[in-house]
């Protein structure tokens, strides 16, 4: 009996036990089970609940559920639709860059200097741009070979002159005499010279007579040059001294003077325009009258007007030849090169008392076309006297300081495009891909065409820079971050 009571009291001991050990099992599978759950909560809540929490938490939870529990959302890519948007970048598709016609390029240190707009304006360079043509003899104009507008060059006829003066044939009638004599002369002293060698003249007579050849040659040539003064070619003067008349003399287009070795580009033989026509064809002209007026435009100055304030910074420029922009509002963009810097060549001694400034020139070479006409060539020069021009005296160099606080570090120069304002902020873009990201920078200077920004970190030479249209890029970043805001499904269609 006692051995009976014994063994059930050991089954329900065992039985006991197996229960409670099966429920610690339970439990531990459980809590395991659920721990895990917890932690990769984000993975598998969206998909067994999508309508929960974690929907709201993913910034869906203003949506509705569609009839009959189904997601509101079903069949909608989440994957990529970016629901953190950033509001400093702007996503533009190929054609929408093609359309702003971006300029995107690396950025460049270099040195940059602050200008001062001086106005000026092209005018002739004196003593050489302008000249007339004078007739060295009178005459009647029989021909006129050169109209306004033509240009011609050093030698080419410009007049036919018939000749008037009585003094003029006289010295060609000398001249021709002169040389006839010569041959008497000479005649002679040979004659002389064979009696010396006969011994019947004495070497007296052979000297005198080599004197008087010596002396009319000199004569001969006197009158040469004579002529030549008054007009006549060496041609001509030749023919004068074997008995020909010259009855017509031809004016040509005068040299120049030499000159220091023409710039690249400069064309290097003088060039005229005939500016002024002073005769008519049947006209009778006196020496030294004038026939014409030539203009010479490859060489010119730029006279500036500045404040007797700024003549210290002018003398400076002149002195240290520093290079000054010269900009031409009146030509279209690219219809020539890019006019190279000027420097100042003087300054002027005097003040004008009603606009209170002082003159100051710069040399200008100029630059031409040519196209043909009827078989002549024609020039188109580039500049003209009295076209207005801008002047940009430079007056401080622009430099960052490194943190060092010795270090100069050059500005980075773009056009103005490239910045656009917000207050007191200043923004440019930066391209990565599709991507367009504005970055805030320090403006050190800017003006209508150009833009300084400091080189302190906020960009760098590596970066690509768009280098126009900031404020269409800027109009579309907030564009799209006023449409993210609004609703991240906008747009969507959850039908």
């Amino acid at each position: 009996m006692a051995r009976a009571v014994w063994r059930g009291c050991v089954y329900g001991c065992a039985m006991n036990l197996r229960r409670f050990v099966s429920l610690v099992v339970v439990l531990t599978v459980l809590g395991a089970g659920g721990y895990t759950a917890y932690r990769t909560r984000e993975r598998w809540v969206p998909h067994v609940f999508p309508a929960g929490p974690a929907a709201k938490a993913d910034g869906h939870g203003g949506h509705g559920e569609r009839k009959g529990g189904a997601d509101a959302h079903a069949g909608h890519d989440h994957a990529g639709h970016d629901h953190g948007a950033r509001d400093d970048r702007v996503k533009l598709s190929p054609q929408a860059q093609r359309n702003l016609a971006l300029d995107v390029d690396q950025l460049t240190p270099q040195e940059y200097w602050r200008t001062m707009m001086v106005p000026g304006i092209v005018v002739d360079r004196p003593g050489e741009s302008d000249r007339g043509v004078t007739t060295k003899v009178a005459g009647v104009v029989t021909a006129i070979t050169a109209r306004p507008g033509d240009t011609v060059k050093a030698g080419q006829p410009l007049f036919s002159l018939q000749l008037a003066s009585e003094f003029l044939q006289g010295a060609q009638a000398d001249l021709s005499k002169t040389a006839k004599e010569i041959e008497f002369a000479l005649a002679e002293r040979d004659r002389v010279a064979n009696l010396v060698k006969q011994g019947t003249t004495s070497e007296a007579e052979l000297i005198k007579q080599q004197n008087a050849v010596s002396r009319l040659n000199t004569q001969l040539e006197t009158g040469r040059r004579q002529l030549q003064v008054f007009g006549l070619t060496q041609a001509q003067v030749d023919e004068v001294q074997k008995g020909k008349i010259v009855t017509e003399v031809t004016v040509a287009v005068p040299g120049r003077s030499p000159q220091p070795a023409p710039a690249a580009g400069a064309i290097a033989e003088p060039l005229y325009e005939v500016q002024e026509l002073k005769v008519s064809l049947g006209e009778q002209v006196q020496a030294g009258q004038t026939l014409c007026l030539l203009a010479n435009h490859q060489r010119l100055f730029v006279e500036g007007q500045a404040f007797k304030s700024e003549a210290d910074a002018l003398a400076a420029a002149a002195e240290n030849r520093t290079p000054i922009r010269a900009e031409f509002s009146d030509e279209a963009p690219g219809a020539w090169a890019a006019q190279g810097p000027l420097t100042v060549h003087h300054l002027s001694n005097q003040v004008d008392p009603a606009a209170r400034t002082f003159a100051f020139y710069l040399p200008l070479d100029n630059q031409s076309r040519t196209f043909e006409r009827d078989g002549r060539t024609y020039y188109v020069w580039r500049y003209r006297p009295g076209q207005r021009v801008r002047l940009r005296l430079p007056v401080e160099k622009l430099v960052t300081l490194a943190p060092n606080g010795r270090t100069e570090l050059l500005p980075f120069v773009l056009p103005a495009g490239a910045v656009v304002r917000e207050g007191a902020e200043a923004y440019l873009f930066v391209q990565n891909g599709d991507m367009f990201i504005r970055k805030p920078v320090r403006v050190l200077y800017e003006d209508r065409r150009e833009v300084v920004v400091a080189s302190d970190g906020s960009v760098s030479e590596a970066d690509f820079v768009v280098r126009n249209q900031a404020a269409a890029l800027n109009r579309a970043l907030k564009a799209a971050a006023a449409g993210a805001g609004a609703d991240p499904h906008a747009g969507h269609s959850h039908d």
